[in-house]
């Protein structure tokens, strides 16, 4: 795998785990108007989060993006899954052939 694979590989990992984390735990300022009676900021829609910490979250899914980013890097450079595992076609050249 090369560098730039490697990167491109980093990056798919970390906004696929952002989008999947951005929900999880997420009030919003309805659901607080609802539960404690709180006000919600004039202007605003109720769907609009109330406790939002963009740092908080993204050190985390830097945190598991990175395991699961390392955990990719191992099974791809180590050869325990191949394209030819994943061709449920069979139209790829087998191995022999190169």
């Amino acid at each position: 795998m090369g560098i730039t694979s490697a990167i491109v590989l980093y990056a798919v990992t970390w906004f696929m785990t952002m989008f999947v984390a951005l929900p999880i735990g997420l009030k919003t300022q309805g659901d607080l108007r609802h539960e404690n009676g709180i006000d919600k900021v004039e202007g605003t829609h109720d769907g609009a989060p109330a406790n939002y910490n963009p740092k908080r979250k993204a050190l985390w899914v830097t945190g598991i993006a990175t395991v699961i980013w390392g955990v990719l890097v191992v099974i791809i450079t180590s050869g325990w899954i191949s394209w030819h595992d994943l061709d449920w076609t069979a139209k790829l050249p087998s191995v022999a052939d190169s």
